[in-house]
């Protein structure tokens, strides 16, 4: 059976590879828009769902494609990648001292059905100061992740604790992706 990750995320692939010995990478460019008044919850699923199906429509269902959306949330307030150096100190700010979700949907098509979830994790910060964050910041570390942190990197660090699972902090469930594959395979 032939296996696609559509991510081009060196911590999905990372993920995915606890559970899957071989596979590809395949992406395509989707529209990452979402009505305003969707949660963050369900637009990850939406995401998740939209970016695997861009890949999974040009394999014809030949193959099990496997695409993940995170977002991280704050109040109702999604946060996505910051757009720039001030973005990036904004979100943190409003992160420091803080709890927040880490919502990553995974969507698993196969045999032109759909299959899909999200994990939610509780991240709990620690006060940062100013110059933590924009330390931080200059590292260039949080620019190509949800909310400008990455747990597995130099974000870590504001992190008091965690209720959930890490690996969807990071990017992808494994027990959910391992879940969703079975279903799509054993249906």
């Amino acid at each position: 059976m032939k296996f696609i990750l559509a991510s081009k995320s060196p911590r999905r692939k990372e993920l995915l590879g606890e559970i899957i010995d071989n596979f590809e990478i395949v992406t395509k460019e989707v529209d990452e828009g979402l009505p305003k008044e969707i949660h963050p919850r369900e637009g990850v699923e939406l995401l998740a769902i939209r970016k695997g199906r861009a890949v999974a429509d040009e394999f014809d269902g030949e193959c099990v494609v496997i695409s993940s959306d995170t977002l991280v949330e704050i109040g109702g307030t999604p946060l996505g990648k910051p757009k720039g150096r001030a973005d990036a100190i904004a979100m943190l700010h409003m992160l420091s001292g803080k709890a927040h979700n880490v919502h990553t949907g995974v969507a698993v098509h196969y045999n032109g059905k759909c299959y899909s979830g999200v994990a939610t994790t509780a991240v709990f910060f620690r006060e940062m100061t100013d110059s933590e964050i924009e330390d931080y910041v200059d590292s260039g570390d949080p620019m190509d992740k949800a909310g400008s942190y990455g747990i597995q990197s130099g974000g870590g660090k504001f992190v008091e604790r965690i209720e959930g699972d890490y690996d969807t902090v990071v990017g992808l469930s494994v027990s959910l992706t391992k879940k969703l594959i079975d279903e799509a395979i054993n249906d």
